[in-house]
């Protein structure tokens, strides 16, 4: 049966476990949180020693897997077996191995769990393993966050641990660590540590505890850029340079180019976007609303475009193509440069 994470979830909450789960998908995070949970779950932990195994992907093959699936558990309920990186299952994929799968699928044995982690690929369920798994198993897809639901999915997740998120707060996390969930995860539990009940997790706390400057980060030189303010630029670049190994090129650039291709949407859409508008793009609040109304003013959609391609061009140089002896501080400062000045048309840029 195919079901998606939190439908899983659900059904272990509620002790409904299934025989056979494929946990797959690009999105590691639900992948790993519903393995993580029938770990803990299926078997109280006295029963864990005897009965519950976690096998490696390169380390076996289908027919090591199922002999261990075949095992009845040993003065306990269940027998669970966990295949972590299943992926790497060397015949898992070759038709060889299906009628063996095939066989088992039919027919399980009952006092198993059996789960296979599939991370990062998706099996095709239009050929015949796919079929087999989604008419004989539980099949969870975990799907890649797109960058607008990350705002979204991160106060859903601070409200499901009982406390709140500022919305200035939540812009900050969803565009300086992106659609990583268990990194997001992992930072939002650090906050949470540190905020009492009731008290929200506002920026202040996000800029003090994930290493972001409160004056010298890309968000900064972002609304430095929006408002063309030359100086303001200058100093977070003189930051940066003091400071590489907390402000690393690529990240900022990926940031940077999230927001001007946002700001090129933004000039195709109507002249004042709506918040609903706003909100399609991931920009939730009105504070970056107003960084990106500053950016419409500044940047017509030519030269939006224009910038886009002088991004695109600085991340050809990190990874080292016609960038000659520029170090990372020097793409980045000749990148800001450009976007501020730009070059007159016919002259030599």
């Amino acid at each position: 049966m195919l079901l998606d994470p939190d439908a899983v979830l659900k059904q272990i909450q509620q002790r409904q476990f299934q025989p056979v789960y494929f946990l797959q998908g690009d999105e590691p995070y639900y992948v790993d949180r519903v393995a993580d949970a029938l770990e803990k779950s299926v078997l109280p932990e006295p029963d864990r020693a005897f009965n519950q195994l976690v096998l490696y992907g390169k380390d076996v093959d289908v027919a090591t897997i199922l002999s261990q699936a075949k095992r009845f558990p040993m003065m306990a309920e269940r027998t669970v077996v966990i295949v972590k990186e299943a992926q790497n299952v060397a015949d898992l994929e070759q038709e060889r191995a299906w009628p063996f799968l095939e066989a088992y699928l039919k027919n399980p044995l009952p006092s198993t769990v059996l789960v296979f982690c599939y991370k990062h690929k998706t099996l095709d369920t239009r050929k015949k393993l796919g079929k087999l798994l989604a008419e004989k198993a539980v099949l969870m897809t975990s799907k890649k966050l797109y960058d607008n639901q990350v705002p979204q999915w991160l106060t859903g997740y601070v409200r499901s641990r009982g406390q709140q998120i500022s919305g200035q707060a939540t812009a900050m996390l969803a565009e300086y660590i992106g659609t990583d969930l268990s990194r997001l995860t992992n930072e939002i539990d650090k906050l949470l540590l540190n905020v009492k009940p009731g008290q929200a997790i506002d920026e202040d706390l996000v800029q003090r505890l994930v290493g972001i400057s409160k004056d010298y980060n890309i968000f900064e030189l972002q609304r430095a850029l929006a408002q063309r303010d030359v100086l303001k630029a200058n100093r977070i670049l003189t930051y940066f340079a003091a400071n590489p190994k907390a402000n690393p090129l690529i990240p900022n650039l990926t940031l940077l180019f999230g927001f001007f291709t946002k700001l090129l949407v933004l000039h195709q859409g109507s002249p004042t976007p709506s918040d609903a508008e706003y909100k399609k793009l991931g920009i939730m609040n009105s504070f970056a609303q107003k960084d990106f109304q500053l950016a419409r003013r500044a940047y017509p959609p030519e030269r939006t475009l224009e910038i886009i391609h002088l991004l695109r061009r600085a991340d050809a140089q990190s990874k080292g193509i016609a960038s000659g002896s520029l170090n990372e501080e020097e793409i980045l400062r000749e990148l800001v440069w450009r976007i501020l000045h730009p070059v007159p048309a016919g002259a030599v840029g």
